[in-house]
């Protein structure tokens, strides 16, 4: 009887011991944490002070997208020997000096993807990635500071696609105007002179104009978030149907070690591209004059995949 009350103390005494152990550890677990924390938050106030300082700041965040898949004699599947993939790539830079007197803003944007769906059994079958989404956009921004929120400025924005069809079209936008910095990250370009040069080879259904630019951009990141919008219009003096604007916004939350998820999606209106496809599949080519007749659907892109921030 002494022996199982013995055993009985001691295991009771072994449970309490290490409950109370465990509890410790507990403690000083929670107040390692709160050291994190306060440390952190030290951290982030270093960083402000050192992104007040007035020089160039780079970044850059990207998505990649990787799907690739192989059947071979799979029967249940309509197509039993054929082979698919999807690769997409997003790339999104900037690199902006400041300093008291002026500022110089350049930004990078990079939208490319490859699709690949092959029949194996069929000889004239294509066997290769085709390119699908292929946006390449690169602005650059010169401002002379007449206060802290507004300047006196020169933009000049070219756009294209870098798969297929390099420069046909290609837009190049050079303008004068102002620029407004109400808030911190937030830059909106008003420019009333601008001339929307338009590149295409061949027969061209695109017209070059003189019109207004409209630009905003957002870029910023939050902790592990990073997060991009930006818009720019053109409107035509010549003719509405020669105006244009494009809506891409870029999402990217890191996970672990700068990997993470990563998504965009683009909005775009533009009816000399809307002609121009128009004209492609009809066997009658629609006059540049006859804009009316011309269905200018709105366009739009997404992907989603991998995200890597550095």
């Amino acid at each position: 009887m002494k022996k199982v009350i013995l055993v009985f103390v001691f295991a009771f005494s072994y449970t309490f011991m290490n409950a109370q152990t465990v509890e410790e550890l507990k403690k000083e677990v929670s107040s390692k944490k709160g050291e994190i924390s306060k440390l952190n938050g030290e951290v982030g106030a270093l960083q402000a002070k050192i992104d007040a300082f007035p020089g160039w700041k780079y970044g850059a965040f990207g998505t990649l997208g990787v799907n690739i898949s192989g059947f071979n004699n799979w029967y249940a599947k309509g197509s039993p020997n054929s082979s698919a993939g999807n690769i997409a790539i997003i790339g999104n830079g900037y690199a902006n000096l400041d300093r008291e007197k002026y500022f110089w803003r350049n930004s990078l944007n990079v939208n490319l993807s490859w699709v690949k769906n092959d029949d194996t059994d069929i000889g004239t079958d294509s066997d290769s990635f085709d390119g699908t989404n292929d946006v390449f956009t690169l602005t650059s921004l010169y401002g002379y500071k007449l206060s802290s929120k507004w300047a006196i400025s020169a933009l000049g924005e070219y756009r294209t696609t870098l798969i297929d069809n390099f420069n046909d079209p290609g837009y190049l936008d050079l303008g004068i105007g102002a620029t407004w910095t109400p808030i911190k990250n937030l830059v909106v370009v008003i420019h009333p002179l601008n001339y929307n040069f338009v590149f295409s080879n061949g027969a061209s259904d695109y017209t070059s104009s003189l019109g207004a630019k409209i630009y905003a951009d957002y870029t910023r990141k939050i902790g592990a978030i990073n997060f991009k919008s930006n818009v720019s219009a053109f409107q035509s003096y010549k003719s509405n149907d020669l105006s244009n604007i494009t809506w891409t916004n870029s999402f990217g939350y890191t996970l672990w070690r700068g990997i993470g998820l990563g998504f965009e999606f683009g909005l775009r209106s533009n009816k000399q591209e809307a002609l121009n496809n128009a004209n492609s599949v009809n066997p009658v080519p629609v006059p540049a004059e006859t804009f009316a007749t011309v269905d200018n659907k709105l366009q739009s892109y997404w992907l989603f995949g991998l995200n890597y921030g550095f």
